[in-house]
């Protein structure tokens, strides 16, 4: 929860884990709570439960956890919503991002929840309905098979990073997540080089070279 402010909670943000990971893991790794503190959002990082999956995993590659108001995504919609009411939010201030299969449920619930959700962020992650089953799970993240996103519903901006050496989730993920052609530019600064692509609809992808799997490369003096 950040500090008070004149002009009141901007937003409010759900942060997805990877895979093994917890919700501190994830607070420390990507410092999110200091960003948020800093634009005036409320970050709310919800757990999957080893019950539930034993490596704690949002459960992406299963058809009943990828549709509207079923499984997952319907607990997750509900603590976004729960949360904009209690904080006297308005509809459209709410946001997703996530890493790995926490990236992969991200783009499920942006596409699920068009009118709930406003931008969605994807790190090494997969597009919705990339698989039904753990089989086609990893055939997905070998980037096999002809998964491609499904059109959403309306413009709704997803940010796309993914690594071009990652091994665990092929590159392709990052692809198949940004809807139709449009401008791309090369960037180099602090020993890394990327591009950033941006898509017809607002969406953007950004390929980190020599960055593995949910990482960025190190700066060469580090």
């Amino acid at each position: 929860m950040p500090s008070d402010r004149p002009e009141g909670l901007q937003g409010v943000v759900l942060m997805l884990h990877g895979c093994t990971q917890s919700p501190d893991d994830f607070a420390r790794g990507t410092r999110m709570n200091e960003a948020a503190e800093k634009a005036g959002f409320l970050v709310a990082y919800p757990e999957q439960s080893r019950a539930h999956n034993i490596q704690s995993c949002w459960n992406w590659f299963r058809p009943e956890d990828q549709a509207r108001d079923r499984g997952e995504p319907g607990i997750l919609a509900g603590i976004a919503r729960d949360l904009l009411e209690e904080f006297g939010l308005a509809d459209g201030r709410a946001f997703v991002a996530g890493l790995s299969a926490g990236g992969a449920m991200a783009a499920i619930m942006v596409d699920a929840y068009p009118d709930l959700f406003a931008a969605a962020g994807v790190h090494s992650g997969l597009p919705s309905g990339a698989a039904s089953d753990v089989v086609s799970a990893f055939a997905a993240m070998r980037g096999e098979g002809n998964a491609r996103p499904r059109p959403r519903p309306r413009q709704t901006p997803v940010i796309v990073f993914h690594g071009m050496a990652d091994a665990t989730v092929a590159p392709v993920n990052g692809d198949r997540l940004v809807i139709g052609s449009g401008i791309e530019t090369r960037h180099e600064g602090n020993g890394r080089t990327w591009s950033r692509l941006v898509g017809s609809d607002g969406s953007e992808l950004w390929r980190v070279e020599r960055a593995g799997h949910a990482s960025f490369p190190k700066r060469d003096d580090d």
